[in-house]
């Protein structure tokens, strides 16, 4: 006798992106109205936050908590702390994941979920399938040099975009037949990498002046704010922070430099990485224009992804449909 063949599994690999992770909510809500059940989650930075959340089934609460971000918002959450390793300490960030997942082991969320880091150490992978889900996720976030890492079993975590950044091998190890990956970085590097607000509309010399967008009013009111803030703190090195931070400086901050080299880094892994170990779905959101902390966008952010996972999903079932 025949048995009936089961279903493949379907495996969700979502990629580091920062403020542009916030595609990936776009992207899950054109998979469940594709009719599609995921059945495995892999994440990788705000991947592994956005997948983390997704997994215990909380995505709509956690799209509500973004559409409502503004500059002012956003950097409510930086816990400026200025030690050696890290200028952020995440604490805020976990107590928002915290908010959102009602489970404190991996093991107990309803869809299998793995979070990756990367061993500052040793350079190793470390795929995270067990343990408290807030520790995997401010691991797998934790940009250096910008978020403090993340002591693990004997182990310094930091940012899992260092090794993986969109992790189809570790959604194919959960045990998915099928891939849908998100990369969200693949514009960043062709001329969009840096872009100082000092190019923005009206602010340079040789343009008329004019009113500028809403988001770069925000943004620099809320980076005015920060670097109030880090002024205000003693730490050592800080009469140094306050000579540079009074310069107008024509050269990138080293803020700027930090990301750009580390989405440099990003974009050219994940290009070796997916021609490797290609996924089944790959959607490429047009996020280019889209800066490190412009939480304040994310109903455009979740638009483009949805656009983007809705055109590719339709082009695959197209072509896998009988």
């Amino acid at each position: 006798m025949n048995r009936p063949s089961r279903r493949p599994r379907i495996g969700l690999a979502l990629g580091s992106g920062s403020a542009r992770g916030l595609a990936h909510l776009g992207v899950i809500r054109a998979i469940a109205d594709a009719g599609i059940e995921l059945d495995c989650i892999a994440g990788t930075s705000m991947g592994a936050l956005i997948g983390a959340i997704q997994a215990a089934g909380k995505l709509d609460e956690l799209e509500a908590t973004f559409l409502s971000f503004d500059w002012k918002k956003t950097v409510s959450f930086f816990d400026v702390v200025l030690p050696k390793s890290g200028l952020l300490d995440g604490a805020k960030v976990g107590e928002l994941v915290r908010a959102h997942v009602h489970a404190d082991a991996i093991e107990a969320l309803p869809i299998s979920f793995a979070a990756v880091a990367t061993d500052i150490v040793s350079g190793e992978e470390i795929v995270i399938r067990s343990g408290d889900v807030i520790e995997a996720v401010r691991a797998s976030i934790s940009v250096p040099g910008i978020f403090t890492p993340v002591k693990s079993n004997g182990r310094i975590l930091v940012d899992g975009g260092l090794v993986n950044p969109v992790p189809v091998s570790v959604a194919r190890a959960l045990g998915a037949d099928i891939v849908i990956a998100v990369d969200l970085n693949h514009e960043i590097v062709a001329g969009k990498n840096l872009k100082p607000l000092l190019n923005t509309p009206g602010a340079a010399d040789n343009e008329a002046p004019g009113p500028l967008p809403r988001w770069v009013v925000g943004y620099r009111q809320a980076m005015q704010d920060l670097k109030a803030r880090l002024l205000a703190r003693e730490w050592p090195g800080a009469a140094q922070f306050a000579r540079w931070a009074a310069k107008e400086e024509p050269l990138p901050s080293i803020f700027e430099v930090l990301l750009a080299s580390i989405n440099i880094m990003e974009t050219r892994i994940t290009q070796a990485r997916l021609a490797l170990d290609a996924p089944d779905i790959l959607i490429q959101p047009p996020l280019g224009h889209i800066r490190f902390l412009e939480f304040g966008r994310a109903g455009e952010i979740i638009a483009l992804g949805y656009a983007s996972a809705a055109r590719q999903i339709a082009a695959w079932q197209d072509k896998t449909t009988p």
